[in-house]
């Protein structure tokens, strides 16, 4: 039987964070909503649970409180930021409004010891730490002790060891806490008593037995984009279900250069999955003439993907069951508080979700999984390196890599740009340490001189960044020669390009890319 840890949200955009963290450490986690804990505790069973923090004033009136059926459960207890605030608030203690306020990096004195640092930190220790506060604990409840303090917060960590509850002000599941992942892990393996039983092996043949349970003798059609998510779906479905499976592929003519002959020949060939390639990048082009707003740009392709894919799946003889990659972010988005309803998700990444006319039962096998795990699961299913290790792509594809006026001759142009530039960091050996990679076509033309003609023509900018979730990312540091030789290559090699600039802005979190 799989151990669980809650995970209370109350608004932080890095509370998937934490639940990533947990499962790092080989423990399922699910996130629930604060308003929405009484629904599901009972039947969740949790074996600990973690209150994030979030953006509202324990001070202030109307603002989430802690359910009493959290301190019902008799489990082990981890506030973080507001999470420790309210513990504080609801348990007997104070909170006040900060007059030094903390956000950003801090150091955390270790005062005292506590089950939730053993084998992490001592006291007398001082680790750096990342606080993001406003407010701050003014005086602790019955029964608790200081076991951490910064400059801002003299009650940085607090710990009641009798009824096992912890809390800290600072944010253990971001990266700039170096050590927060082995607190967190110390937290569900020592405090709460997790074993690491939580592997992707074991999932998969869950959802193997899962899917072949809902859908029996019935047909299926999955939408195929060539990304890591419909991969990764459509080839566990197959496992599970053979040729029950059609998949059908809307190639929109926005794809990097290649993507469309390398996903018929993967699962055509390779995967011999029943496969529907339907070519219409010419009426995705139609549709797209002079529009230059971004989101009017996704909602075009949105529609029209729609519209020829349902067109195709009627053809599918049969097929009672629609196959979707909804992965966990999302659906913590669409229920989160805060958050708005499933079809605004995360508008820069999707194109749209399908329409209740099709009137399909829905088979959606991922819903529990971050990206990271998806990749994962790909490569337990044999998915290879070069699909499963692929940087991110949004559903737009390139039109969000062309501001302005979507047209043939400049699809053209940034795919040429495009592959030249990742063929040079796959050259240097790079691919892997860089989360996304791309080109973007600048709406603006500049003069030059090659040779000796003067030109007229576009600027490309290039694009890396780092990140270990997405949602947040630095600017990847290429030395000058790399630099050079990739747009010396764009320059010589894409008729159409006359100048090759680096986007160096780093990417804080709630930020997209490029518009």
């Amino acid at each position: 039987m799989t151990e669980n840890v809650l995970i209370v949200d109350f608004g932080s955009q890095v509370t998937q964070l934490i639940a990533r963290r947990v499962r790092e450490a080989g423990v399922y986690s699910e996130i629930v909503p604060f308003n929405k804990v009484d629904e599901m505790i009972g039947g969740f069973a949790p074996k600990g649970i973690i209150l994030s923090g979030g953006p509202a004033s324990v001070i202030a009136e109307d603002t989430p409180r802690i359910p009493a059926s959290v301190f019902e459960q008799g489990v082990p207890i981890l506030g973080i930021c507001y999470g420790e605030q309210a513990l504080c608030a609801q348990l007997g203690g104070s909170v006040e409004a900060a007059d030094h306020r903390e956000f950003g990096r801090a150091f955390l004195q270790v005062t005292g010891s506590c089950a939730l640092f053993d084998g992490v930190w001592s006291p007398g220790e001082r680790h750096q730490v990342w606080m993001s506060h406003g407010d701050r604990v003014d005086s602790i409840p019955p029964g608790f002790r200081i076991v951490g303090v910064s400059d801002g917060a003299p009650f940085a960590a607090i710990a009641d060891e009798d009824r096992r509850i912890y809390a800290v002000q600072f944010h253990p599941e971001v990266m700039h806490t170096p050590d927060g992942g082995r607190l967190l892990a110390n937290f569900v393996h020592n405090v709460c008593g997790c074993a690491s039983g939580w592997t992707m092996a074991a999932f998969r043949d869950a959802k193997i037995a899962e899917v072949r349970k809902q859908v029996g003798e019935g047909r299926v059609i999955c939408g195929l984009s060539g990304g890591v998510d419909s991969s990764v779906v459509a080839v566990l479905l197959h496992e599970a279900i053979g040729d029950q499976l059609t998949c059908v592929f809307v190639d929109h003519g926005l794809l990097r250069a290649g993507e469309a002959e390398e996903v018929v020949s993967l699962f055509r060939g390779h995967y011999n999955i029943p496969l529907v390639h339907v070519d219409a990048s010419t009426l995705f082009l139609e549709k797209l003439a002079g529009v230059t707003d971004p989101e009017k740009k996704r909602k075009i392709i949105g529609a029209t993907f729609i519209d020829v894919f349902e067109a195709e799946a009627k053809k599918v003889g049969g097929a009672r069951f629609l196959a979707q990659g909804t992965l966990y972010p999302d659906v913590i988005e669409s229920v989160s508080f805060g958050g708005g309803p499933s079809v605004t998700i995360k508008s820069h990444h999707n194109v749209g979700g399908l329409p209740e006319r099709m009137n399909m039962a829905l088979v959606a096998p991922l819903p529990e999984l971050f990206k990271d795990e998806v990749r994962d699961l790909g490569r337990e299913l044999g998915l290879p390196e070069t699909l499963v290790g692929r940087h991110p792509f949004p559903g737009p594809g390139l039109a969000i890599r062309i501001p302005g006026e979507i047209a043939a001759d400049r699809i053209a142009i940034l795919q040429k740009a495009d592959r030249i530039y990742l063929e040079e960091i796959r050259r240097a050996g790079l691919y892997d340490a860089i989360w996304q990679a791309f080109a973007v076509l600048l709406p603006v033309r500049t003069v030059g001189v090659m040779g000796d003609e003067r030109t007229y023509d576009h600027v490309c900018a290039l694009r890396a960044v780092t990140s270990t979730d997405g949602m947040t990312a630095d600017y990847y540091p290429f030395d000058h020669d790399f630099l050079g030789r990739v747009s010396s290559r764009i320059i010589n090699e894409v008729r159409g390009i006359n100048r090759v600039v680096y986007d160096v802005t780093s990417k804080p979190p709630g930020t997209i890319e490029w518009e």
